[in-house]
């Protein structure tokens, strides 16, 4: 009776039953893809909504109306997250161990390596090198990761991250001057940068709908997990193994997980919507009926063939704008109305018109600002600086331990990223977001406060020099800057991830691509100029700035970021075609 009344409720698909419907690798198959003329794609619908909506667990009764996921229908609500797909998540959540390790243990790396490189003390600009050149590899990586994603898929990608993680780990650790040692950064910012942008995008394409933002802030929790391991580790190394080798085995340990999951990746299957996208529906069917409830039950097949179904008008859509899109192109144009990227190589073209679509339409140009805002955001707030620089703040403001220390922050993040995992589908993306940047901002500011309390001369950050004692200001510093993190680990931190649920699945990859570099940019400039600007501003200015950021960010989500918990996929694009970026959606829907 169940099934029956979801198949029932499910007849907005149903529509489309009668298409015959074919993809193939190759793009001469575009022909079989069109729609006919009295045929209308679901995401395009009437009126001031501007498309269909999926179900939500996060305040439904703000869309009554509207209809719901197909995917999203069980006698409790939401569809359940079960033992496979917690298996997918969590090994694909190997490469958020990667990047996290990464991220923290070069702070311990930095105030162990001593002379071992070049034969002296590293300045200011050496540090500022090492960390931002993997940020500098990363955002060439992650575009460039989005191509081979949609063309390979993503599972490709994340193995070939594994390789490039497992060839930087060994290079640092057997790196004897800043320029060998900068290589081998490099080499593991490729592999962060793609990994960074191919795992949330993987997870997002397999999870259920009501559990999507709890998986994939599970990777952000690896994220946190491996900053963790990487304070203990680099404690301990530095406590008790030989000072001259200890901070190779910091780096050299990051080979260690990478190959862990370069066996699993083996053994994963491959994104369901990449895979209808190539054509193969049999594979993606039986990948979706395993996430939603076990391969072969009754329940896995109807909702399986729903999500397929969907998926497939979205892709047949896609087909038919792409043609619309081809036609218009051969008529003469001006040279200053020729499109601008004509002159990108073909292989960059994602298959000669994805960049059109990606800037061209509307919804999709609204996805990439979105995207863009909060990954940037991310980034520009600071909080990397404190993870790639932590232990030598903490010498700054006085602390005996500073890498045991630093340990307290990469703590606090993970024990918050856990109250995100909690928070993030129950309370909604927007609301986590403008509840938690407003106590960024704060910390920040008390921040500011402590270390103008503190008698630093400009130089010192360079040096690392320890102050005369103030318990007070540096219990400040260390106090405000954990009520920073805690909130940073509820929102920026992993909603950001979150954004390749605003794409569609035509541009999802590329959109996810450019997004991600606009992270690693960010997180380039940021890792360059932290420690300089402690130099030139002081501390507590530098600070400051940070907390100016945020709260500029908080505007701008304020007035462009809609919910999207709960939503399918396709749904959740779908938001950005109304005229207010679908952020008063949910309020027109109570009045």
């Amino acid at each position: 009776m169940a099934r029956a009344r979801r198949l029932e409720e499910d007849n907005w698909s149903d529509d489309h039953e009668d298409i015959e419907f074919s993809i193939r690798g190759d793009r001469s198959s575009e022909d079989n893809m069109a729609l006919r003329a009295d045929e209308q794609p679901l995401l395009h619908g009437d009126g001031e909504d501007g498309g269909l909506l999926g179900g939500n667990t996060v305040a439904r009764d703000d869309i009554d109306g509207l209809p719901k996921d197909p995917v999203d229908r069980e006698e409790g609500g939401a569809a359940t997250a079960g033992l496979f797909i917690w298996l997918l998540t969590l090994s694909a959540g190997l490469s958020g161990l990667l990047f996290g390790y990464d991220t923290g243990v070069i702070s311990a790396t930095l105030v162990s390596i001593g002379t071992a490189l070049s034969g002296r003390d590293l300045t200011s600009f050496d540090k500022s090198i090492i960390t931002s050149s993997t940020a500098l590899f990363a955002l060439g990586a992650s575009p460039l990761s989005s191509v081979l994603a949609d063309t390979r898929g993503r599972r490709h990608v994340i193995f070939a991250a594994d390789a490039l993680f497992v060839v930087g780990a060994l290079v640092q650790a057997a790196s004897s001057s800043v320029p060998v040692m900068v290589v081998g950064r490099s080499v593991v910012g490729a592999a962060v940068g793609a990994a960074s942008f191919v795992v949330p995008l993987y997870i997002a394409e397999a999870a259920p709908a009501a559990h999507r933002g709890r998986l994939i802030t599970v990777n952000v929790l690896f994220i946190t997990l491996g900053q963790v391991i990487a304070y203990v580790l680099g404690w301990l190394l530095a406590a008790y193994a030989d000072p001259r080798t200890a901070w190779r085995w910091m780096v050299g340990l990051g080979a260690v997980p990478a190959l862990l999951q370069a066996v699993l990746v083996l053994l994963m299957p491959e994104s369901p919507r990449w895979l209808v996208k190539a054509g193969r529906t049999a594979e993606a069917r039986a990948v979706i009926g395993r996430v939603h409830g076990g391969h072969g039950s009754a329940a896995a097949t109807a909702a399986a063939s729903s999500i397929v179904k969907t998926i497939e008008t979205e892709v047949r859509a896609e087909a038919e704008a792409r043609r619309a899109r081809k036609q218009a192109r051969r008529v003469p144009t001006t040279a200053g109305e020729r499109e601008p990227w004509r002159f990108m190589p073909r292989w960059l073209r994602a298959d000669g018109d994805t960049w059109a679509a990606l800037l061209g339409v509307r919804r999709n140009r609204r996805a990439l600002a979105i995207a863009c805002l909060l990954l940037g955001l991310q980034q520009l707030c600071g909080f990397n600086s404190l993870m790639y620089f932590s232990a030598t703040i903490f010498t700054l403001v006085g602390f005996d331990q500073p890498t045991l220390t630093a340990l307290t922050v990469a703590a606090t993040n993970f024990v918050f990223t856990v109250a995100a995992l909690l928070l993030v589908d129950r309370i909604g993306r927007r609301r986590v977001l403008l509840y938690s940047i407003p106590l960024m901002a704060l910390g920040l500011l008390l921040a500011a406060y402590g270390f103008s309390r503190l008698d630093l001369s400009v130089g010192d950050t360079s040096k690392g020099s320890t102050p005369p004692p103030s318990s007070s200001a540096a219990s400040v510093v260390l106090v405000s800057i954990v009520l920073y993190v805690a909130a940073y680990a509820i929102g920026l931190g992993n909603v950001p991830w979150m954004q390749s649920e605003l794409f569609a699945l035509d541009v999802r990859s590329l959109g996810s691509g450019l997004a991600t570099a606009t992270n690693w940019l960010a997180n380039f400039v940021i890792g360059l100029t932290f420690l300089p600007l402690m130099d030139a501003l002081t501390p507590s200015w530098t600070f400051v700035l940070y907390a100016a950021v945020c709260l500029v960010g908080f505007s701008l989500v304020r007035v462009c970021y809609p919910e999207t918990s709960g939503l399918s996929l396709e749904a959740a694009a779908s938001l950005l075609d109304a005229d207010d970026w679908g952020v008063g959606r949910r309020r027109r829907s109570r009045a």
